[in-house]
């Protein structure tokens, strides 16, 4: 039996961070803190690079609220 192919997570979204522009101020972490993470070294970690579908729409926010404009969203195709 097959899942529908609604359901499946293809990883086609892909979460793109320019490290050169990030200052590692943790906004994106507080709007997705499954996908983003600042560490006690104070770096910026990408916790997961193709989040399923359903949080596009937060993680457009944190794309749109990047102090940096450090973030994009990348549809990927391999």
């Amino acid at each position: 039996m097959f899942a529908p192919a609604a359901a499946v997570d293809d990883g086609a979204m892909k979460v793109v961070v320019d490290f050169d522009l990030c200052e590692s101020n943790a906004v994106c972490m507080g709007i997705a803190p499954e996908v983003f993470e600042v560490r006690e070294d104070d770096f910026l970690y990408v916790l997961d690079e193709h989040p399923p579908e359903e949080l596009r729409p937060t993680l457009e926010q944190a794309v749109v609220s990047c102090p940096r404009a450090a973030i994009r969203l990348v549809e990927d195709d391999s």
